[in-house]
């Protein structure tokens, strides 16, 4: 049976979750070479394990391994490519009121795919882990996400120096990618997410100036993005979920950028080559369900309408009226919930606590059981 046919559950998550106690403790005692990495990996497996368990216990049918053994959601990834190397800038990225981490990825030579990478050992172990009820999902950032960053600030400079020709430097992210992607699926990877934050940070002009700089073309910007991901998803098994979610940064409990997604969704939702958009509705940031309009009928949206930046329980009955309201635009069948974003999207982790990031969930399954009877 198709995959896309057996997705049934209403429920979803985006797919980080706070790191256990034990977990943090053992990443700390690695840094400081009290543990070798086989001491790091036991722990890791087990409270991964750990996790899925809970997974299934709430009723999720698309599972995550809680990006347990990463420190990002993003440069942990872009670091596993051939030519990519990992070093720390002089600032983090700026959230509000707060900082991140000064870590980064930048060219060191040719990007090229990495047949070793840790993706690949990461996914087989959560798939092997998941068994035959559930569904092995493989959040990955979106092509877009790591040109973003090779080209943030002085970063550009060594861009400037492999490929001074960017369309050589498009194909190269594409091809590695795709050729990422082909080898998950052969792992046995049905369900691919691209994690996005490129699309909601143009929607804030005032962010994506410390970004780009002063003299960004939003339009050209948006076009670029485009053809990255598209060029990434080309002649892909038809039956591989493809989807997309679009942030709008989450660290510690902080966010990055405001705005609405009118000015990206015609290009966005109507041109990227995904079936299911994971998009953030959680507050006033957002905007409304308007530029909704532009998903196609063939597509699929996941509301993200509870915040995973605190604990605080939404009103159910303002939940399911946001329901109704987002669908005036995409009909109601093509539509689940979810959380905006995951709970810890870098292993500081949101300011809330285990117990409460399971209270949202088992909210979000008491209001889809209601809702999609």
């Amino acid at each position: 049976m198709c995959i896309h046919s057996t997705i049934q559950n209403k429920t979803d998550i985006v797919g980080s979750f706070l790191r256990p106690e034990r977990l943090k403790k053992a990443r700390e005692e690695f840094a400081k070479k009290e543990i070798t990495a086989s001491e790091l990996k036991k722990v890791e497996d087990e409270e991964i394990i750990k996790l899925i368990e809970k997974q299934k216990e709430v009723g999720l049918n698309a599972l995550s391994d809680g990006e347990f053994r990463q420190s990002y959601w993003h440069l942990d990834f872009f670091w596993g490519f051939q030519g990519v190397e990992h070093f720390l800038k002089d600032q983090g990225y700026l959230f509000q009121g707060e900082e991140t981490r000064k870590d980064s990825a930048r060219l060191s030579g040719k990007l090229k795919f990495n047949p070793e990478h840790p993706v690949f050992e990461s996914f087989s172990f959560l798939k092997n882990h998941t068994g035959e009820d559930q569904i092995a999902r493989q959040s990955i950032p979106a092509p877009a996400q790591l040109y973003a960053e090779l080209v943030r600030g002085d970063n550009e400079d060594y861009v400037n120096k492999f490929y001074p020709d960017r369309e050589e430097l498009f194909k190269d992210i594409a091809a590695a990618y795709r050729q990422t992607i082909l080898k998950l699926y052969d792992l046995g990877c049905r369900d691919l997410k691209f994690d996005d934050c490129t699309w909601a940070m143009l929607c804030d002009a005032d962010f994506w100036k410390t970004m780009a700089g002063e003299g960004f073309n939003r339009d050209e910007l948006k076009e670029t993005y485009l053809k990255l991901n598209n060029l990434a998803l080309e002649n892909l098994p038809e039956d591989l979920r493809l989807s997309t979610h679009v942030c709008r940064g989450n660290y510690h409990s902080t966010w990055a950028a405001s705005g609405g997604y009118e000015p990206v969704a015609q290009t966005l939702f109507a041109k990227e080559n995904v079936e299911n958009f994971y998009l953030e509705f959680d507050d006033e940031r957002s905007g409304n369900f308007k530029p909704l309009r532009f998903i196609p009928k063939d597509k699929k949206v996941v509301l993200g309408l509870l915040t995973s930046k605190n604990a605080t329980l939404e009103n159910k009955e303002l939940i399911i009226n946001r329901i109704k309201e987002a669908a005036e635009y995409v009909d109601l069948e093509r539509l689940s919930l979810s959380p905006q974003c995951g709970f810890a999207s870098t292993e500081e982790g949101n300011i809330l606590t285990e117990e409460d990031q399971w209270k949202k969930i088992k909210l979000i399954n008491e209001i889809t059981q209601e809702v999609w009877a």
